[in-house]
């Protein structure tokens, strides 16, 4: 029952050679450039939209409310009219 016959078994196969280089060499590139112009642009869309939300918070506490336009008076008289009271003068 002498092994030494099969003293291969420290060797490995060639195919298994090339998945460790390729593991060394992900491991050593750093990050993806894609994933930063990503992240990148990401965070400007966020900034962007965070900052729009601040001031329209912040422009409906500080500015006053707006001002309804005034009714003409041929409004004010269709009105009077469609409520039953006639408009003075008439």
């Amino acid at each position: 029952m002498d092994y030494e016959g099969d003293a291969d078994f420290d060797r490995v196969p060639p195919s298994f050679d090339r998945v460790k280089n390729a593991a060394r060499n992900v491991e050593t590139q750093g990050f993806n450039p894609g994933l930063i112009v990503l992240l990148v642009v990401g965070g400007l869309i966020l900034l962007f939209l965070v900052g729009n939300y601040a001031l329209y918070v912040y422009a409906q506490k500080t500015l006053p409310p707006k001002k309804k336009k005034p009714i003409s008076k041929k409004k004010m008289k269709k009105e009077r009219l469609k409520q039953g009271v006639s408009a003075p003068g008439e």
